[in-house]
């Protein structure tokens, strides 16, 4: 097992096996030298508990800097499992990670705000425990929370917000932050969501039960991404999907035709992926 940090230019012409699926659509990009470059490769991971628990098993992906690309699956295949490998909350067993730990971000399924932070406190800690300057944390951080409408919530505590509203950090890693809200509230966080990738154009990893909001989410800068399609336990990659719909994502592509064919082709996927 080998987990290395990748360089911030990194990128390769090797890519994952299942690219042969997806065609010459999931080349580089050109725009900038950042985008295109891989921020996030598993290669033939594979992870085993103390227990004997076999989680997943040969999981190969790439995620590239401008390119969200999310994950489906039935409870208890390893979705969450490959968010903290990613993380470096858990070590794998076999095979090999590759992370640009510089840009890395997680969100949990529940709510990890510190009680006795106030939210911009919240929001501030990780450019704080990186030494960054009062002035410019307050000023990222105000940006942050403007973005997701917690305006006027800034010295408000946890306990004094709602569910939801504990849930709107903007991140990298998604381990189905959006699950614990009401439908609508969920949509808006999926536009503001992605409002984030469109400024910053990260590598997102986004984990979801929900297969309207996996095809959604699924984008890339200039060019079509995948969503890719978990077995049970061992988890395995079984079947990606091309997400052809245009960047920006617009919220009537929820009733697009086009999107409810997609989202039917991966609701059969799933339920024939035992």
């Amino acid at each position: 097992m080998v987990v290395r940090a990748l360089p911030a230019a990194f990128d390769s012409p090797r890519r994952h096996r299942h690219d042969e699926q997806v065609g010459s659509q999931r080349g580089p990009a050109t725009a900038s030298a950042v985008l295109g470059a891989v921020a996030l490769r598993f290669d033939l991971v594979g992870m085993t508990f103390p227990d004997g628990t076999e989680a997943i098993e040969d999981v190969s992906l790439d995620v590239d800097r401008g390119e969200f690309v999310t994950v489906v699956g039935p409870s208890g295949c390893g979705k969450s499992t490959l968010l903290r490998i990613a993380s470096g909350l858990l070590l794998p067993t076999a095979g090999r990670v590759e992370i640009d730990r510089d840009h890395l971000g997680y969100v949990f399924q529940d709510a990890t705000l510190m009680p006795w932070r106030t939210v911009r406190g919240n929001v501030e800690l990780l450019a704080e425990l990186r030494g960054a300057p009062a002035g410019e944390r307050r000023r990222h951080a105000q940006e942050a929370i403007d973005l997701v409408e917690l305006s006027g919530f800034e010295d408000y505590y946890p306990r004094a917000l709602s569910g939801g509203m504990q849930m709107r950090p903007p991140v990298l890693l998604f381990d189905e932050p959006f699950g614990a809200v009401d439908e609508i509230t969920r949509q808006h966080l999926n536009d503001q969501t992605l409002a984030l990738f469109q400024t910053e154009r990260f590598a997102g990893l986004f984990i979801t039960h929900s297969i309207g909001e996996a095809v959604f989410m699924s984008t890339r800068v200039f060019m079509s991404t995948r969503v890719l399609v978990m077995s049970p336990r061992p988890g395995r990659i079984v079947a990606e999907f091309e997400v052809p719909f245009s960047y920006p994502r617009q919220p009537e592509l929820r009733f697009d035709p086009a999107f409810g064919e997609l989202s039917g082709d991966l609701s059969n996927a799933l339920r024939d992926s035992g």
